[in-house]
């Protein structure tokens, strides 16, 4: 299997490059320096990360500004900008929805374009970052990096590997010759000294500490106890200030994992794991990978109009906002697309058949816990999915999977969801409680669809 690479203009017309191996569920890996993809490709450092993710996902990889394939001839290595190149690269790519690999310095970027594009966002994973360079706090720590860009602004493009041979040493203490000798080939031909000391200089400034409590997607945070070039205090505060995110602990101190390490596998796992792919996804079988396929979620809202009679249209008004801000805070929690809003409720669409029911749970516990707090306003619902293979025509889904689960929808209870057989099947093995409600008449369908109603109370 082979990597494609392709090129896209970010918006200050910087050409990025960037490679894709595998299928399934898009991968993106942020990272904006020390990256080429060509070299990376035999490269040992990283041959094993590619081989190891791309066999169950889609992995997308490209260069930072001024590194590898892409423009070297940059002067703008501000974070805005780094946002702008993953922007450009997620679109040139076609992708709809990604899960996000923000890698070292790549966190930042990451966490960035999540805030600004969450509805495209199904997970964030991050590994060996931290929420800005609180080393430089110290005096000491000042003068040490004043020192490093002094440092590669002399040294970096000589031929000799000493200056070079100073990151090494951070990223990757513990002494292993092939390593080391593979990772200074790779800062060699990835980018220039200017570049390298203009990146450190831009990103010294960053800070997403104020971006953290805004993220609602679910998160996995992933940090060696022992990194010597991110300490292991950044990774804790990242998963301290992400809310519910996971955090993975792993043992080593050298930031960039060896090719003999087990952990590198570890890593890989873990990462495959927290996306929720499938084995028979992984082994080609691609039913719910294929981009046609949707599981539809809808909502409607139980009593509207008798609600709007008793409460008057500015305080159903506000019933109705309330609704739609938890609706639309769990499926941003779970990587639903909100197709349109009904006028009682929404229609969402989800790449996941588990996640959509998850979501689905979610809205009826928010809900629950806001109809305990306000007993003169209770909002109940109705929740219906089905999953199958809409037509996509501007930015609204048609057909009959769409019917059916508007149907289904319509058949519930406030406080109920329930789900076609078809969806059922999807997440069998999942978890997942149901009720059998039998063979249903729904409104334009010929034959009866079985039901089945999901057990989402907590005992």
């Amino acid at each position: 299997m082979e990597q494609q690479i392709r090129f896209c203009t970010s918006t200050d017309g910087t050409r990025i490059a960037y490679a894709t191996v595998g299928q399934g569920l898009p991968l993106v890996r942020v990272l904006c320096w020390f990256t080429h993809l060509e070299a990376e490709w035999t490269n040992p450092l990283w041959r094993g990360f590619i081989d190891g993710l791309s066999r169950r996902l889609l992995f997308v990889r490209y260069d930072g500004r001024g590194m590898g394939l892409s423009d070297r001839n940059v002067k703008d290595f501000s974070l805005e900008a780094h946002v702008h190149d993953l922007e450009a690269v997620v679109d040139a790519a076609g992708l709809e929805r990604v899960a996000l690999f923000g890698f070292s310095c790549g966190a930042a970027p990451a966490i960035a374009y999540w805030v600004r594009h969450p509805e495209r966002v199904s997970h964030l994973i991050i590994y060996g970052s931290f929420p800005r360079f609180s080393w430089l706090d110290t005096e000491k720590g000042s003068q040490q990096f004043e020192a490093t860009l002094t440092l590669v602004r002399q040294g970096w493009d000589s031929d000799v590997p000493a200056y070079r041979q100073f990151f090494t040493t951070l990223l990757m203490p513990e002494p292993d010759t092939d390593a080391i000798r593979a990772f200074n080939e790779l800062q060699r031909v990835s980018a220039s000294g200017e570049n390298v000391a203009a990146f450190l200089a831009a990103f010294r400034d960053i800070d997403v500490r104020p971006l953290l409590p805004r993220v609602t997607v679910p998160t996995l945070v992933i940090h060696r106890r022992g990194d010597t070039l991110c300490p292991f205090e950044g990774g804790r505060e990242l998963a301290t200030g992400i809310p519910g995110a996971r955090f993975l602990p792993l043992d080593g101190c050298n930031h960039f994992p060896l090719p003999n390490e087990p952990v590198r596998q570890t890593i890989c796992e873990a990462i495959v794991e927290f996306l929720d792919v499938d084995e028979e996804a992984a082994a080609g079988a691609e039913p719910l990978a294929k981009e046609d396929v949707h599981t539809i979620l809808f909502t409607d809202m139980e009593g509207s109009t008798t609600l709007t009679q008793r409460l008057g249209d500015a305080k159903a008004q506000e019933v109705l906002r309330t609704h739609n801000s938890i609706v639309r805070d769990a499926l941003k929690a779970h990587g639903g697309s909100e197709i349109k809003h009904t006028g009682d409720g929404i229609m969402a669409s989800f790449a996941s058949a588990s996640r959509a029911l998850e979501c689905a749970i979610d809205i009826q516990r928010a809900l629950a816990q806001h109809n305990e707090a306000n007993p003169e306003t209770p909002i109940r619902v109705r929740i219906g999915l089905n999953a199958g293979e809409p037509v996509a025509e501007e930015e609204d889904l048609f057909g009959t999977a769409v019917q059916l689960a508007a149907r289904v929808a319509a058949k519930a209870e406030g406080e109920e969801i329930l789900v076609s057989d078809t969806l059922r099947g999807l997440v069998a093995g999942k978890g997942f409680l149901f009720s059998d409600r039998g063979d249903v008449a729904l409104r334009g369908f010929e034959d009866p669809v079985r039901l089945f109603e999901v057990t989402w109370r907590e005992e």
